[in-house]
Parts: C-alpha cells; structure tokens; sequence
C-alpha cells in the first residue's frame, strides 16, 4: 500500500494532501485490475502472433485501446 500512496502523492500539488486508507485501498484494487487486464489483452495478443511468450511489444500494441477502455 505504501507504493499505491508514493504513486498517488506524485500527482498531488499540495504537499499537505492526505489520502484516507480506504482511498489506498480502493486505488490499489484498480490497479491490480487494469495490470490484470493488461496482461490478459498482451497474452491473447501473443497467442494471435503465434508467440510462445509475451513480449513488451504486445504491451505496446494493446496499450492504446486499453488507456481508452479505462
């Protein structure tokens, strides 16, 4: 949890901005989800190329329309 509040704090403007744990939580939940799904998307996109492995250019070519389903 404590790299979920790292991750959250960079984007804060105002250095006095706190996060209640619930938010930690519920931001960590959809992060788990969208990497998850991103990792589901890149395997089936490997498996329609043929690839034994999921390499980092499957990532880069789901990546477009997972930001947008997001």
């Amino acid at each position: 949890m404590e790299t979920v509040l790292k991750l959250l704090s960079l984007y804060f403007k105002d250095d006095k901005t706190k996060v209640s744990s619930d938010a930690i939580v519920l931001m960590a939940e959809m992060l788990k989800i969208f990497v998850k799904e991103a990792a589901i998307r890149a395997s089936k996109q490997a498996h329609t190329e043929d690839c034994d492995c999921v390499q980092v250019e499957h990532f880069e070519k789901i990546l477009p329309q997972l930001l947008l389903d997001f």
